[in-house]
């Protein structure tokens, strides 16, 4: 499956900018500051992109859902 393969539905961010393929997620994660791209929610957000993009079928809906947990990670703790 290509990077270029979009979520079933976009993954909406703050101000608006929604990641609407796997390589725009995999973009977003890359421009995080290294030591949080190390955090566990991180690294299993790029653990499934990857296999999303190497197996694709299921992968690709839990690609999606690991990127919400990561991003939504900071609500849950605070």
């Amino acid at each position: 499956m290509p990077w270029s393969t979009p979520f079933d539905d976009p993954i909406a961010l703050d101000g608006g900018r929604r990641l609407r393929t796997l390589q725009e997620a995999a973009d977003y994660i890359m421009q995080l500051p290294e030591a949080e791209q190390q955090d566990l929610r991180w690294q299993t957000a790029i653990e499934t992109l990857i296999n999303a993009a190497e197996s694709g079928g299921g992968w690709l809906m839990f690609a999606r859902i690991g990127m919400l947990r990561a991003l939504n990670a900071d609500c849950r703790r605070g």
